[in-house]
């Protein structure tokens, strides 16, 4: 990763928009994302992707270990915000989020993509 800063950025849209939903999950907002889905609580778990993202985007100097974590960031991130959202009835209330977080998400995947090609190559 040649510049660290898209890819910090891509992070911070994912803690931003998580953390408000966690507010709004806590105080009872509409729309909040459900207390429980199948197999897990959604504080705890928005709590643990929120963690990932940030760890990844504190440690984006360290290509490898950023690229994980940022990884781990964004399939937390698709849980609440993947493409199964647009068949979900309350996306129009939810959209601007979801749109959000989608483009946080292929922002890292566009900046992990050549790092991890390199990365590979340089093993080879």
């Amino acid at each position: 990763m040649t510049d660290p800063l898209p890819f910090r950025t891509a992070l911070a849209v994912l803690i931003v928009v998580q953390t408000i939903m966690l507010g709004a999950l806590y105080a009872g907002v509409p729309p909040h994302p459900p207390a429980r889905i199948a197999p897990f609580a959604m504080a705890p778990f928005l709590a643990a992707a929120i963690a990932a993202a940030l760890a990844a985007a504190l440690m984006a100097e360290r290509r490898l270990p950023a690229l994980m974590l940022g990884g781990l960031a964004a399939l937390m991130a698709l849980v609440s915000f993947g493409p199964h959202k647009y068949v979900d009835p309350a996306f129009p209330q939810i959209w601007p989020g979801v749109l959000a977080a989608q483009a946080a998400v292929l922002t890292l995947l566009v900046q992990a993509l050549p790092a991890l090609r390199s990365h590979a190559e340089a093993r080879a």
